[in-house]
C-alpha cells in the first residue's frame, strides 16, 4: 500500500487492524497527503513553510503536520480546482459565528461515502432499516441549520428506509407517526437518528412528562453531538442510555464523534464506554502548552487524523475537544485499535455541534 489509492483501505475491516500495524500503514497515506496537498494548495504549503521545519516523509503519525480545525473558519483551503468543487459542506454555528467551509471533489465524496457505510455495518449490519429520525422534517428546508443537522440527517439516512420523523414542523412530538412507524414494522429491527440534545429535549422529555413508553425493543439508535447542555445536566453518556431503554425499549444506543472537517471519519462509543478509531482514521493527545504527544491516561488536546481528504487539508486536524486515550488494541469489546474518551471543550472554545446550534437559536 502506498500513495494516495484507497484501495488497500476500502479492503480492511473497521476494528480489526492492531495499533501498530494500522499507524505504520497510515503514516505512509499521511505523508503521501500532506505532500498532495502541500503541492495543490498554496495556502496549505505556506502554512507548512512558516509552522514545521519537515520538508520531507515523516516516520510517524505523531510527526505528521497538524493544522488547527479552525483555520477552516477563517480561510478557504481547497486542493483542487474550483471547477471541480461538488459540494461545499459548512459546519454548524450560531448568529455570529463563523462557520467552517469544507470543499469536496466528487472522488472525496465519494470516499466518504464508502468509509461511512462500512463503519455503519458495525451498527446496523448491511441491510438498510426502517428509520425513525428524531428531528423535524423542516430541517431540511431551514438553510441555516441544513449545514448541520439537515446534513446529518441526509448523510445517514442513505442507510435507512422509509424514513418517518419523530417531530412535527413545531419541534413537537409527533406519537401519531411514530406508532403508525412501529406499526408498520412491527417484529423489524429498526433504525434511529438523532442528534444528542434534541433525543433528550424533544424526545425522552416529553415521553417522560406524558408517562407513555414506547415499544421499540430491536431499534438501535445512533447519536452524536450536543453533549454540552446534557453535560450541565449531569446526564452521562450511560444515564442517556440507560433512559432511552427505560422510555423506549431501545436495547442498542450508540454513541459517535465526528466533525464535518473529517466527513466519513466517525469514531464509534463501544459496549464498555469507548469510543474507537477506526481502521482509516485515529486520534493523538496533545499537550495544551507545547503540543507534545501525551501517553495513554492523560488529557490533553484531541488530533484526528483520517485518510479520506483529498479535495481539501483536512487529514490531520487539531480540534478544540479535550480527551484522554484509554488504550491500544485491549478493550475488553473485543475491537482493535486506539480507544479513547473525549472530556468536554477547551476553555473559551466556540460551542460547536449540530444540536447545540438549536438550543443556542431557541
Amino acid at each position: 500500500m502506498t500513495g494516495l489509492d484507497p484501495t488497500f483501505w476500502l479492503d480492511q475491516p473497521p476494528f480489526a487492524m492492531d495499533a501498530e500495524a494500522k499507524a505504520a500503514a497510515l503514516t505512509q497515506t499521511m505523508n503521501a497527503l500532506t505532500e498532495w496537498h502541500r503541492q495543490h494548495c498554496p495556502a496549505y504549503a505556506r502554512i507548512l513553510d512558516v509552522a514545521t521545519d519537515a520538508d520531507g516523509p515523516v516516520q510517524t503519525l505523531a510527526q505528521v503536520p497538524f493544522i488547527p480545525v479552525r483555520l477552516f473558519k477563517e480561510m478557504d483551503l481547497r486542493s483542487v480546482p474550483e471547477d471541480q468543487v461538488f459540494k461545499t459542506m459548512t459546519s454548524s454555528g450560531t448568529s455570529g459565528q463563523q462557520v467552517s467551509r469544507i470543499f469536496l471533489d466528487r472522488e472525496t465524496s465519494a470516499l466518504q461515502t464508502k468509509i461511512l457505510s462500512r463503519i455503519m455495518g458495525e451498527v446496523i449490519g448491511r441491510k438498510r432499516l426502517p428509520m425513525l429520525v428524531i428531528d423535524s422534517p423542516s430541517v431540511l428546508k431551514d438553510r441555516n441549520a441544513f449545514s448541520a443537522r439537515g446534513a446529518g440527517i441526509l448523510g445517514f439516512s442513505m442507510f435507512g428506509q422509509n424514513v418517518t420523523y419523530a417531530l412535527d414542523d413545531k419541534m413537537n412530538l409527533d406519537l401519531p407517526a411514530i406508532e403508525a412507524f412501529l406499526d408498520r414494522h412491527a417484529g423489524q429491527p429498526v433504525f434511529l437518528f438523532g442528534f444528542t440534545f434534541m433525543i433528550w429535549q424533544h424526545f425522552y422529555k416529553p415521553l417522560q412528562a406524558l408517562g407513555q413508553r414506547l415499544a421499540i425493543d430491536q431499534g438501535v439508535l445512533l447519536h452524536g453531538g450536543g453533549w454540552k447542555k446534557l453535560q450541565d445536566e449531569a446526564v452521562s453518556s450511560r444515564d442517556f442510555r440507560a433512559t432511552l431503554q427505560d422510555c423506549a425499549g431501545i436495547d442498542r444506543v450508540v454513541n459517535y464523534y465526528g466533525m464535518v472537517e473529517q466527513t466519513g471519519s466517525i469514531f464509534l462509543e463501544c459496549e464498555e464506554g469507548f469510543l474507537h478509531a477506526p481502521a482509516y482514521a485515529d486520534v493523538i493527545v496533545r499537550d495544551l502548552g507545547d503540543f507534545s504527544t501525551l501517553p495513554p491516561g492523560e488529557t490533553g488536546l484531541v488530533e484526528v487524523l483520517s485518510m479520506i481528504p483529498r479535495s481539501y487539508p483536512g487529514h490531520a486536524l487539531l480540534t478544540e475537544d479535550l480527551g484522554r486515550i484509554e488504550g491500544l488494541d485491549h478493550c475488553a469489546c473485543g475491537r482493535r485499535g486506539t480507544h479513547f474518551t473525549i472530556a468536554g471543550r477547551v476553555a473559551r472554545a466556540e460551542v460547536r455541534g449540530c444540536s447545540d446550534t438549536y438550543e443556542a437559536a431557541a
